[in-house]
């Protein structure tokens, strides 16, 4: 795997994930309360043992580029390295990324000099799944592929929000693609799944294949292909189904937990199926391929007379006396007592607050970090730094699907509500 290079892509804006993006990148959003999303990629390519990692980044870049600073360091006497490609305007470029492909594309002169490269890995920086590049890798090379895509089996229920494809059963090729299918179109595009792998009944449940995303390149075939078409801007909707005519592209089938935590649901949804028992559908208790994050060296969660069930509590915790249920409680959270929590996602904090500060009201708000007594929060997100007041209740009272309340440091996404990052909740307040 030395002669692999892995690009993960920091994505766009962010917007279906708003208000998590306002102040970071996607990636750069916390994950099962201690890690990030962009460790997913990162610890997936250490495991597999590719540590020629690039990570392109745009937007709200900061805490991402200083995550990754912190955390990827590879040894002096390696040739491994962990370095964060930020967009940039040149003489003959005077445009920030417009998408997957013109992200790659404008460092392609860096891409082509390193010599000691045969492939070059896309991943994005955020999808929940555990995978083993290698094993992906030679699939690509014992086809002799020039592309090959990873997929995912998916049932005719999911398969209209993905871009799906069709393959040759003799060779595996892949010949066809559409993007979002319904109806009739949808129905051309089932598979015999059973040549990616499948079992004759899992390729009756699951009749198509979607692209996850996922992509290895010849590196000359990808630099020629970036070269030859300089309007096309997107991996999956333009460049790979363009190239499928005349070269040699191949699907790897992928059966195992994947998600995209694209949108507000799906990143609530992932987190806190984390905390089902007894088996979740990703786990972090593999000690055969860990997922790596920043070292905090934060002290053991201190717990008080609680009652906590199915839930997942971060280190450098401080929670007293309360009720915690099917919750995951990020690093530094601080709980008070008479508290409940159900089906709740607490991001945590960046730093302590003093005690003095706390227990004088000191500081800028009277409010201190964390949740304060007898505040009762139910199908909610708590972004990190957040100020809870006494007696809150977060339960949207009136089910309310969307709402942009920022000026009250809150959204609600698709039901859930979201707390801002530093936003200051007051005593008494129900939502």
């Amino acid at each position: 795997m030395n002669r692999v290079l892995a690009i993960v892509l920091g994505g766009g804006a962010g917007t279906r994930l708003y208000p998590l993006t306002k102040q970071r990148a996607k990636p750069a959003v916390s994950l099962a309360g201690k890690y990030r999303l962009i460790d997913i990629p990162m610890s997936n390519c250490i495991n597999s043992e590719i540590n020629k990692i690039y990570v392109m980044t745009q937007f709200n870049s900061a805490s991402l580029n200083r995550h990754i600073s912190q955390t990827y360091n590879f040894s002096s006497f390696s040739d491994g390295f962990a370095e964060v490609l930020a967009a940039q305007q040149t003489p003959e470029n005077p445009n920030w990324f417009q998408g997957t492909a013109d992200a790659v594309r404008q460092y392609v002169w860096m891409f082509a000099d390193q010599r000691d490269i045969d492939e070059i890995l896309i991943l994005s920086g955020d999808h929940l799944y555990r995978m083993d590049y290698s094993v992906f890798v030679e699939r690509h090379r014992s086809t002799n592929a020039d592309i090959t895509l990873s997929v995912l089996p998916i049932d005719a229920y999911r398969a209209p929000a993905f871009g799906l494809m069709k393959i040759d059963e003799a060779s595996g090729r892949v010949v066809d693609f559409s993007e979002k299918p319904q109806g009739e179109e949808l129905e051309r595009m089932k598979v015999d799944t059973t040549t990616l792998g499948l079992t004759p009944e899992e390729a009756q449940e699951k009749p198509f294949i979607a692209s996850m995303g996922i992509y290895v390149f010849k590196k000359d075939v990808l630099i020629d292909l970036l070269k030859s078409a300089p309007d096309s801007t997107d991996f999956g909707k333009e460049i790979i189904p363009s190239s499928a005519k005349d070269y040699n592209v191949q699907a790897y089938l992928f059966n195992d937990y994947w998600e995209d935590i694209g949108t507000i649901e799906a990143f609530y949804e992932a987190n806190l199926a984390l905390t089902r028992q007894p088996q979740p559908p990703f786990s972090f208790y593999d000690e055969k391929a860990p997922i790596y994050t920043r070292s905090r060296y934060l002290p053991p969660t201190k717990q008080l007379d609680c009652h906590v069930t199915e839930s997942m509590i971060a280190e450098g915790c401080i929670i007293k006396n309360c009720q915690i249920n099917r919750s995951v409680l990020g690093v530094r959270s601080r709980v008070e007592s008479g508290c409940t929590l159900d089906n709740a996602l607490v991001m945590g904090a960046d730093f302590y607050q003093p005690f003095a500060e706390r227990a004088s009201g000191m500081g800028d708000t009277s409010i201190p970090i964390g949740i304060g007594e007898n505040t009762k929060i139910s199908r909610a997100i708590i972004d990190k730094n957040a100020r809870i007041g006494r007696n809150v209740k977060i339960v949207n009272k009136d089910n309310v699907e969307e709402s942009n309340q920022e000026e009250h440091g809150f959204y609600i996404r698709s039901g859930i509500v979201v707390v801002l990052k530093n936003a200051e909740i007051p005593d008494n307040t129900i939502i």
